[in-house]
């Protein structure tokens, strides 16, 4: 991640642990924290939505809505917010369901996330408005129909496993 150190720029940095990077010279210290993601399992009529990944990772590949927390956010605003942009809808009434932790690589860089998963029903089929540089294309179906290896990322197919046993 670094070359050189960001507060003096020498180059004697070491990543610690694969969690921090700490440069000997000055004591600079950066921890690679886990990235908080949200991804959220939208029912309708005994189906789920999925969606298609416009880009990488996972180009083509099926994904649930959701993505990255901002800070001040909590996890259901984040899911509100990521819904909204990406769908196009309205939904704040979420259900926690289940956290996994995954692997995000973007643009060569290796991201460790937790994937929190929530749930939610809705009573009438939404009208959906895809943003099309995050989704190309979404599909219902039933939980027990998915491939998961159609799934985009570990951590939901993990999720999507779990929901699969439930019915």
């Amino acid at each position: 991640m670094f070359k050189y150190c960001p507060q003096c720029k020498n180059d004697n940095l070491l990543f610690i642990d694969n969690h921090y990077w700490t440069c000997q010279q000055c004591d600079f210290v950066y921890f690679h924290n886990t990235a908080a993601a949200v991804a959220g399992i939208i029912e309708y009529d005994n189906k789920i939505l999925l969606t298609v990944r416009a880009k990488e990772p996972g180009k083509g590949l099926y994904d649930l809505p959701g993505g990255f927390v901002d800070q001040n956010e909590s996890l259901e605003q984040a899911l509100s917010r990521e819904v909204q942009e990406e769908l196009g809808i309205s939904i704040t009434e979420w259900r926690y369901f289940v956290s996994l932790p995954n692997l995000y690589q973007y643009k060569n860089i290796t991201y460790h996330t937790l994937d929190s998963v929530f749930l939610t029903s809705l009573a009438e089929q939404p009208k959906l408005t895809l943003e099309a540089s995050e989704i190309s294309d979404s599909a219902w179906f039933n939980v027990i129909d998915i491939d998961l290896e159609t799934i985009a990322f570990p951590s939901l197919r993990q999720a999507i496993a779990l929901l699969q046993q439930d019915n």
